[in-house]
């Protein structure tokens, strides 16, 4: 599958999880870019020795201020596609290619890797969370967004190029979904792997949905 494919990793403090998650998506990638946000352990090393190329910043401004590091890195490449996913393990890299074929063949500028959502797996808070999301990106986008949280996503390089980003946190996917949508971006969906990471996710469902919910809002109905 290697066609014209970066993937983009925005990390903080995941040298326990990162090498697998590196050379898991080498093998269905031409390069790995990490982005260590500020990490106090050695993330940027084990990532580095797992094939990653590495960007550091040199204290964590947040998981959307590092894609969109990543992102700027990546501007004008030779790359068809960008992957973004996680640094946590909780993607699995061999869901990579059915991302990229559903691209292919339906072209969509973007594809949404969505988990099944479980209260099992998921936890009460954040099962309702994601729902209130998920209806609320539905309305707006004319989609039926089945994973608002999900950060594994494939997205065209040269759609995501034609788009200003600002936000710095766990946003950012809300506003790459909606601003390429009011391009009139082509958007489809992939059911991928849910795999339960070996860390309490950074993600808290009440605060940063809020946050979430807000920033669609601005980028809905305030944005130029």
């Amino acid at each position: 599958m290697r066609q014209g494919m970066a993937a983009l990793v925005a990390a903080y403090n995941e040298a326990a999880r990162i090498a697998p998650v590196v050379t898991g998506v080498l093998a269905h990638a031409d390069r790995v870019i990490v982005v260590d946000d500020g990490s106090t352990d050695r993330t940027s090393e084990v990532a580095r020795e797992s094939g990653a190329e590495v960007i550091v910043h040199p204290f964590r401004k947040g998981k959307g201020a590092a894609v969109r590091t990543g992102l700027e890195s990546l501007r004008g490449g030779d790359h068809r596609y960008v992957l973004l996913l996680d640094g946590d393990g909780q993607h699995d890299p061999d869901d990579a290619p059915r991302l990229y074929a559903a691209a292919e063949v339906h072209g969509y500028d973007l594809v949404m890797g969505h988990r099944t959502l479980d209260k099992g797996l998921n936890g009460t808070v954040r099962y309702y969370t994601n729902l209130v999301a998920c209806n609320m990106l539905s309305r707006w986008t004319g989609l039926d967004v089945l994973d608002s949280q999900s950060g594994y996503r494939l997205v065209r390089a040269d759609a995501i190029e034609a788009i200003a980003l600002d936000a710095r946190g766990f946003e950012i996917e809300t506003e790459i979904l909606l601003k390429l949508c009011h391009r009139g971006a082509r958007v489809g969906q992939v059911e991928v792997r849910s795999i339960r990471p070996a860390r309490k996710s950074r993600l808290r469902p009440v605060r940063d949905v809020t946050r979430i919910c807000l920033s669609a809002v601005k980028y809905q109905y305030l944005m130029p």
